[in-house]
């Protein structure tokens, strides 16, 4: 399964699981709180209420994450260019090395790893190089030259 296929997974079932607490367990307990009387100073109340709030913000990024997702139409990708989904290994001038990285969503990186999100600074500096291409990257430290010296995107990944 395509890693973006497991986030979209991942962040349905959260979607699912905070749904079900907005509209079944935090109605029941404020309904609980509100009947202990004093809403002034009502402290499970209070944080009913907060928790509430906390639910409905992240409701709100966790769906506007998933309407991203549904624009990212696999027939957009270029099959001959860096981007979303690609494997690829550079010649890092500045470490003296090569280096492989994975393009992937913000919510998959993890540089350890060697998956770098598509906007991170060496992300942006890659998307839509090819073979051959040097992409600059600026870090806190200087700049950074990457020569593309191998590249596999997502359709070659699926085959």
């Amino acid at each position: 399964m395509p890693e973006h296929m497991s986030v979209m997974k991942k962040l349905e079932d959260e979607i699912r699981q905070l749904e079900h607490e907005l509209t079944h367990e935090l109605p029941a307990e404020i309904k609980k709180a509100v009947a202990l009387g004093d809403l002034s100073e009502n402290a499970e109340y209070h944080m009913a209420k907060q928790r509430q709030e906390f639910v409905n913000a992240r409701l709100g990024q966790l769906k506007k994450r998933m309407a991203e997702f549904a624009l990212v139409n696999l027939a957009n990708i270029p099959r001959d260019r860096v981007a979303f989904g690609s494997k690829v290994l550079v010649y890092d001038n500045a470490k003296d090395e090569k280096i492989e990285y994975q393009l992937v969503t913000s919510e998959e990186s993890d540089v350890t790893k060697g998956l770098i999100s598509t906007t991170s600074p060496i992300g942006r500096s890659l998307v839509g190089k090819q073979v051959g291409d040097m992409a600059v990257v600026v870090t806190p430290n200087g700049k950074r030259e990457l020569e593309v010296l191998k590249l596999s995107t997502i359709h070659d990944e699926a085959k």
